[in-house]
């Protein structure tokens, strides 16, 4: 006896094939409508012969009935079996198309899957979930088969059969792009309803097909992308690190792995002069975590120069103005407190009057890219001998002030404001050759807040006489009597 399905030579006695694994059905199953049809219409042949067997005859005379019992015999014998014969032929004709039919119709598709539906209707999965891998080993194309498994056993609280289910269609390249795309559908739901967002990104991650990715980046949690790709620079760069949907990018700059507890990203991370070993790594909306990212930069930058002051330190017995160098690309700042000097410090815009004492400067370059130079240290004593004091210079001027009526007394009233203006020393400075105090004027509306105005008054050093200062057409200082 040979297999049907591959044509193996079966063993004597065996019922399941060796080859091929199908089961060798002596008798085949039918449908219950096909058997029960057969059946009644066999029996009415059946009764529809009975019946005639014994139907009553009619009486008749002995002699004619002696007359013709032998010929009536042989005919009807005849008549009996050719209608037996027929009948039987009759039978195996309406049998072999119905096993025929049967045999066609349960080798269909839809008779599986209307099968399947029918148990699931009943509440009997596991039959229904046989039926559909029946299915399944004939007809491996159809994805509709495993999505109805995959339903069945998600209905039975399987998650991990549904999920296997759902693999073999987006690991099986016959599928259409419709039928992966609805199977990568179904297992995000399925994680998410479990709350396995690990799994989520453990999957689009393994996704060759970046349109699928994009539907459900949300879940993903890919590695932070760095700005600057890693090597050497020679200026200061800002590093941007960015992420491929909502959540928190975590770092750090010493090589050290990041965790949560780490410094959160929210703005550019200068790089300056120096070796950097950036780590970091994306925390999604849903606690996903991606991997660690490293990359190292080296930033080598030119140290500018340290400002050139034309005035060398001492001591002075004449006002004089104290400049710099300015190099270019950088920027000089300047203390005069003894602190050091930064970015934060007084901006150098132009040459410093000599402050009166002693007074020790710092001066720093400092370069677009952030990088200082060295500082260069002046000490300047300025002492002006046989001067009036500072105190009696701006007094002076005061008085000066109210004699010319621009104040109406010392407590610095006048007919133009409802508040006082008061007078403060600043420094010296060499106008037409001549040293000067310079005097600034303050306003004060009465809440004892001063503001500076425009006005600066000059008093000479060694007369004491006040002078407004102004500038001639060339830019340059004049004292004008008052």
């Amino acid at each position: 006896m040979k297999c049907p399905h591959c044509g193996n030579e079966l063993k004597e006695g065996y019922l399941i094939c060796e080859k091929c694994g199908e089961e060798i059905r002596i008798v085949p199953d039918f449908e219950p409508e096909i058997e029960n049809s057969i059946t009644e219409t066999l029996s009415t042949l059946a009764s529809m012969q009975e019946g005639k067997d014994t139907e009553e005859v009619p009486a008749v005379d002995q002699t004619q009935t002696e007359l013709f019992t032998e010929s009536e015999d042989m005919a009807g014998s005849g008549v009996k079996k050719i209608w037996i014969t027929l009948v039987l032929v009759l039978l195996f004709v309406i049998a072999f198309i119905s096993y025929g039919l049967y045999s066609y119709h349960v080798q269909t598709i839809d008779f599986q899957l209307n099968k399947a539906r029918t148990y699931a209707d009943r509440g009997a999965y596991r039959e229904a979930v046989d039926c559909l891998e029946e299915a399944y080993r004939k007809h491996p194309e159809v994805a509709e088969i495993l999505f109805l498994e995959a339903d069945y056993y998600y209905l039975q609280a399987d998650n991990d059969a549904a999920l296997s289910a759902l693999m073999r269609i987006i690991g099986d390249e016959r599928y259409a792009s419709e039928d992966v795309e609805e199977a990568y559908d179904k297992m995000v739901t399925i994680y998410a309803n479990m709350k396995q967002y690990d799994k989520i990104n453990e999957l689009l991650r393994s996704c060759p097909d970046e349109r699928i990715v994009t539907m459900f980046q949300s879940y993903l949690a890919m590695e932070p992308e760095f700005s600057y790709v890693e090597g050497s620079y020679a200026e200061v760069i800002p590093l941007k690190l960015s992420s491929n949907t909502a959540g928190t990018i975590y770092y750090t700059t010493d090589g050290s792995k990041p965790d949560k507890n780490s410094q959160i990203y929210t703005a550019p991370i200068f790089l300056e002069t120096g070796e950097y070993t950036i780590s970091a790594f994306f925390v999604n909306d849903y606690g996903i975590e991606s991997e660690v990212v490293t990359k190292t930069y080296i930033i080598n930058l030119a140290v500018p120069t340290a400002p050139e002051v034309e005035l060398y330190s001492g001591e002075y017995s004449h006002a004089m103005m104290i400049a710099v160098e300015e190099t270019e690309g950088c920027k000089v700042y300047y203390t005069t407190d003894e602190s050091e000097p930064t970015s934060d410090s007084v901006p150098y815009t132009g040459p410093i009057p000599m402050p009166l004492g002693t007074t020790l400067f710092k001066f720093v370059n400092i370069s677009e890219e952030g990088i200082s130079s060295e500082v260069t240290l002046r000490t300047y004593t300025l002492r002006l001998r046989g001067a009036v004091s500072t105190s009696q210079a701006v007094n002076n001027l005061v008085i000066r002030l109210v004699e010319t009526e621009y104040l109406e007394d010392a407590a610095g009233h006048n007919k133009r404001q409802s508040g006082t203006l008061s007078y403060q020393f600043s420094s010296v400075l060499l106008v037409g050759g001549e040293d000067y105090y310079t005097v600034y004027e303050y306003y004060d509306d009465g809440t004892g807040l001063l503001s500076r105005t425009d006005k600066v008054f000059l008093v000479q050093v060694y007369t004491g006489e006040a002078a407004q200062l102004s500038y001639d057409t060339k830019g340059n200082f004049v004292a004008n009597p008052i």
